[in-house]
């Protein structure tokens, strides 16, 4: 690497379709992950440039099911959300507006 180089710092985010058109809509405003320990190591105490959202696992040039928006940060908080089941959970709200 030359010197002063620095990458830039991306976290990537899998979704499912749904999540994805909602986002993508400005319906929805935060995408949530399980406050799992797998999270915790990936979001607490680092931060980001951006974030690059994708629907899926789409090839590399697929811009139309990825969007890059600038690092907003996340919240720690507890919802109930049918995808992770009808008991209250505790999770990392990432923000995506």
């Amino acid at each position: 690497m030359p010197p002063g180089y620095a990458p830039m710092l991306t976290l990537h985010l899998p979704l499912k379709g749904v999540y994805f058109d909602q986002i993508k809509s400005g319906q929805k405003v935060e995408e949530y992950r399980l406050a799992t320990p797998f999270w915790a190591k990936r979001l607490e105490g680092r931060t980001y440039e951006r974030i690059e959202l994708a629907r899926g696992y789409p090839p590399k040039g697929d811009t139309e099911r990825r969007i890059t928006r600038p690092w907003r940060g996340f919240r720690r908080t507890t919802i109930t959300h049918p995808h992770f089941g009808p008991d209250p959970v505790e999770v990392y709200a990432i923000r995506v507006n």
